[in-house]
C-alpha cells in the first residue's frame, strides 16, 4: 500500500541524452552539456548530485536501457548479456537547467593524452568523452522528480547552525565541489581546498564573498600528500582545529574503521558549528577524516568523507 511519503520518494529511470557542446576547460578537465527530449524532468536534488552515465560498447546500442525504470533498475542492467551490457560510470552534476532541458557534467580525462589521444588507462566514460561530438547520444540514469536528500545522491547538509564550512578533495571531487561552493549565500564562511594534476587545471569559479578556495597542483608529489599539509593549515586558520595533547599513536583509533568503511555522512539535522565535506581517492580522504579527528580534535559528527573511487580497484572514469 503506497503512502503520501512513498510518493515523494524518487523512483530512478534512464534518459535519452545527447551531447551539445563539448568545452576543454583545462589539460584534466572537459566539460559536456546534454539535452535530451524529456531531461527537462530529470530530478535534480542539490549541488553534489551524483548520477549515473551509460557508455555504450562499440556497436552495442543502449535502447533496452530506455525501457528499464523503478526499484529493479539494477538488477535488470545486471542482467544484461555481457558483451553487450554498457560501462557505468557515476558523475556529479555541475549545473543543470530545466528551462532548456540542459544538463553539464564535467569529467576529468584521466588517460587522455593533450592531443586527445586516449591511453590504455583510460576508462571508458573518459574516453568517450574524449572522442564525443555534437550529436553523439548515450543515456542518462537519475531520479524522476526534483527533491533532496541521499535518496536523490546528495550528501552535502551542513547544519543550519554550522557557520564555518571547510571542503576538500582531488580532481574527481572539483565538480561538486564547485557546485556546492558557487551555490553558498554570502553569509557563509567557507574554505576549500583542491588539489588537481597541474597549475593549468586551476579553473574559474564564481565565488560568493568570503569564500577561500585553495588550488593545490599535485606535480610529481605521491597524491593527498599536498593536500594534507594544507588542510591541517586551513583549518587551524579557521580555529575548529586544536592539536590534541598526549596522543598515543599506538593507541586504538576510533576513526580506523578499516578498509571496508569508505564512505561516511553525518546524518541530517545534526547540531555543529562547523561541518566537514571529503572527497576523492577513498584512501586520501579517510586517511584526512582520520587526521582532523583524531589529531586536530575535529567532532567526528562534522566531517562527512566519500571515497569516490580506489586506486587499483578500477579505471578512474
Amino acid at each position: 500500500m503506497s503512502t503520501a511519503t512513498d510518493t515523494l520518494q524518487p523512483v530512478y529511470r534512464f534518459f535519452r541524452a545527447t551531447l551539445v557542446r563539448s568545452e576543454r576547460l583545462s589539460p584534466s578537465f572537459l566539460r559536456l552539456t546534454f539535452t535530451g527530449p524529456d531531461l527537462d524532468t530529470f530530478g535534480y536534488g542539490g549541488a553534489d548530485q551524483r548520477f549515473k552515465l551509460l557508455i555504450a560498447q562499440d556497436g552495442c546500442p543502449v535502447e533496452d536501457l530506455l525501457a528499464i525504470s523503478g526499484p529493479d533498475w539494477y538488477a535488470e542492467w545486471c542482467a544484461l548479456p555481457a558483451e553487450t551490457r554498457p560501462d557505468m560510470r557515476t558523475y556529479t552534476v555541475r549545473a543543470f537547467r530545466p528551462e532548456v532541458a540542459e544538463l553539464d557534467v564535467d569529467v576529468v580525462l584521466h588517460g587522455i593524452g593533450p592531443d586527445g589521444t586516449v591511453g590504455t588507462d583510460a576508462g571508458p566514460a573518459a574516453a568517450w568523452a574524449a572522442r564525443a561530438v555534437p550529436g553523439d547520444e548515450l543515456v542518462l540514469l537519475g531520479p524522476d522528480r526534483p527533491g533532496s536528500g541521499r535518496m536523490w545522491g546528495v550528501e552535502w547538509a551542513p547544519p543550519a547552525e554550522a557557520d564555518t564550512l571547510f571542503l576538500a578533495g582531488d580532481e574527481t571531487a572539483v565538480p561538486a565541489i564547485a557546485a556546492i561552493v558557487e551555490a553558498l549565500p554570502d553569509d557563509r564562511r567557507v574554505v576549500a581546498v583542491l588539489e588537481v594534476p597541474e597549475a593549468a587545471d586551476f579553473l574559474s569559479l564564481r565565488l560568493p564573498a568570503g569564500a577561500d578556495v585553495r588550488w593545490l597542483a599535485r606535480g610529481a608529489h605521491p597524491r593527498g600528500e599536498l593536500m594534507e599539509a594544507a588542510v591541517h593549515a586551513a583549518l587551524r586558520e579557521l580555529g575548529i582545529a586544536r592539536d590534541v595533547p598526549g596522543v598515543d599513536p599506538e593507541a586504538t583509533d576510533p576513526t580506523n574503521d578499516g578498509d571496508e568503511i569508505l564512505w561516511e555522512v553525518p546524518e541530517a539535522g545534526a547540531h555543529t558549528s562547523c561541518y566537514a565535506w571529503l572527497a576523492g581517492e577513498a584512501a586520501v580522504v579517510k586517511g584526512l577524516r582520520r587526521r582532523l579527528v583524531r589529531d586536530l580534535g575535529v567532532d567526528r559528527g562534522a566531517v562527512a568523507f566519500m571515497g569516490y573511487w580506489r586506486t587499483g580497484a578500477r579505471a578512474l572514469g
